[in-house]
């Protein structure tokens, strides 16, 4: 584990990646001064440094010598729900939606862009710092008042059903944040209906219709293919 930034006041990054290209490669485009930097090479590493450095967000890698990438998911969120998001060259979606379901943020295969890499950054350390979710969610000409249950779309009222309203309080309570099909259903409609995406489809395109300008180009909920659904909050 290694450190490339001493100002203790600065958000603190734990890569985990035993690449060393990978580690240049993202040390080179953290080195921003925005950031706090630290490394584990391997998952039991990276469970010591969790502990010992109290990160604000980690970026992990999958393929790991010691432990598969999700394991170490797994065990950090038996006590911390620090934000992770990872980087993996595994693109298959099972992949995927295995990594979220143990409790990863985000996900960004390899290779990818640094100013992406920057932006999920930024929202998932915009997320953490909130202790909860705003009472008026606000994303461009969307707004969400949760305590008054009110949904305004370019200045109109917009009138939910009480199913589609707490999807979208839930992707409000998560924005930024992919959430997996299997996670909404089992959250919005209970364990029954976990493997019946379609009423999750349905209910995603109805919201879409009434909040969004252009539902065929969706600007505020977000497909994951293959995955799940996030609501941009970075518009």
């Amino acid at each position: 584990m290694s450190n490339n930034k001493q100002n203790t006041n600065l958000p603190r990054i734990l890569v985990v990646d035993d690449e060393v290209a990978i580690q240049r490669f993202l040390r080179t485009a953290l080195d921003t001064g925005e950031f706090s930097l630290h490394q584990a090479e391997n998952g039991h590493a990276a469970l010591a440094a969790a502990v010992a450095v109290r990160p604000d967000i980690i970026l992990l890698d999958l393929g790991l010598p010691d432990m598969d990438g999700v394991e170490v998911i797994r065990r950090i969120r038996e006590w911390s729900q620090v934000p992770i998001i990872v980087l993996s060259v595994r693109e298959r979606e099972d992949d995927k939606v295995k990594a979220l379901d143990a409790g990863a943020d985000d996900y960004l295969a390899k290779p990818f862009g640094v100013a992406e890499l920057l932006a999920r950054i930024r929202v998932a350390l915009r997320r953490s710092l909130q202790q909860a979710p705003e009472p008026v969610f606000r994303a461009d000409e969307l707004e969400v008042d949760l305590p008054r249950r009110r949904v305004l779309a370019r200045g109109v009222e917009v009138q939910l059903t009480p199913t589609e309203y707490e999807l979208l309080r839930l992707l409000v309570t998560h924005a930024g944040k992919v959430l997996t099909h299997s996670q909404i259903l089992k959250q919005i409609w209970g364990i029954a209906y976990m493997e019946q995406p379609h009423v999750l489809r349905v209910n995603i395109s109805n919201l879409r219709h009434k909040i969004e300008e252009d539902p065929s180009r969706p600007r505020y909920i977000l497909t994951e293919p293959g995955v799940g659904y996030r609501l941009k909050i970075d518009l």
